[in-house]
């Protein structure tokens, strides 16, 4: 093992105060989007699901592309619209964590709302005919199968933090990676590999890699959880 990685290891174990908070505004800016990507996400996936209407499939379609949406472009509509001369300039959100929380959630939800409406829909033609005899309103149905549902759905919510904990470009346009304000795992990677101090930028890989993992085993274990009940 390299002088590099015997450091990054040091950091690491010795909780250095500067990885701490990069790693616990990191933790605030991706949770907090993926939440807020799955409370508008899921809800309008579900409706898209078990509804039919004029332009559904063009719908369909751009939430598909829109999955892969170039967060570079996502940081520059988010800028214009946060700048002094956009339409929320006089919010002073630029250059906040809010902001970043804002970009990332318009890059997740997307991607929750095009894999709960796929969810949604294979279980809704189980469960039609049923609904269709017990006479239940279309937002009943709605929340009765998000909630039939919801071990399922934690894969599409999962999906979701995976692509907020390693974006980099939207948040560091609309956060500005200032040092100990808005700099975020990612984007120290990103710098600090720059500037050649990788013990910084191994040592915050290892705990990203870290998180990713730990939310991938609870997400898996809660599922499994689910379907014993379930079953």
């Amino acid at each position: 093992m390299g002088p590099e990685n015997t450091s990054a290891l040091q950091l690491v174990l010795s909780a250095d105060p500067a990885l701490v908070a990069i790693v616990g505004l990191s933790l605030q800016v991706t949770l907090s989007a993926t939440l807020f990507a799955g409370l508008v996400g899921a809800p309008a996936g579900a409706f898209i699901a078990l509804h039919r209407f004029a332009g559904r499939e063009a719908i369909i379609i751009a939430l598909n592309a829109l999955m892969g949406l170039p967060p570079v472009v996502v940081g520059l509509g988010t800028y214009l619209a946060l700048s002094r001369s956009g339409p929320l300039g006089s919010w002073g959100l630029l250059f906040t964590p809010t902001a970043m929380i804002v970009a990332q959630t318009i890059l997740v939800a997307p991607i929750i709302a095009a894999l709960t409406r796929q969810i949604i829909e294979d279980l809704w033609t189980e469960y039609r005919e049923e609904f269709a005899a017990m006479q239940v309103e279309p937002l009943q149905r709605v929340f009765a199968l998000i909630r039939d549902a919801r071990f399922s759905l934690v894969t599409a919510l999962l999906a979701g933090f995976g692509r907020a904990a390693a974006e980099v470009g939207a948040i560091m346009i609309v956060g500005g990676n200032i040092d100990g304000f808005t700099r975020t795992m990612t984007t120290t990677i990103a710098l600090e590999t720059s500037k050649g101090n990788l013990s910084l930028a191994i040592g915050l890989g290892i705990v990203l890699m870290a998180i990713v993992v730990s939310i991938s085993a609870l997400a898996w274990w809660l599922r499994r959880i689910g379907e014993r009940v379930g079953g």
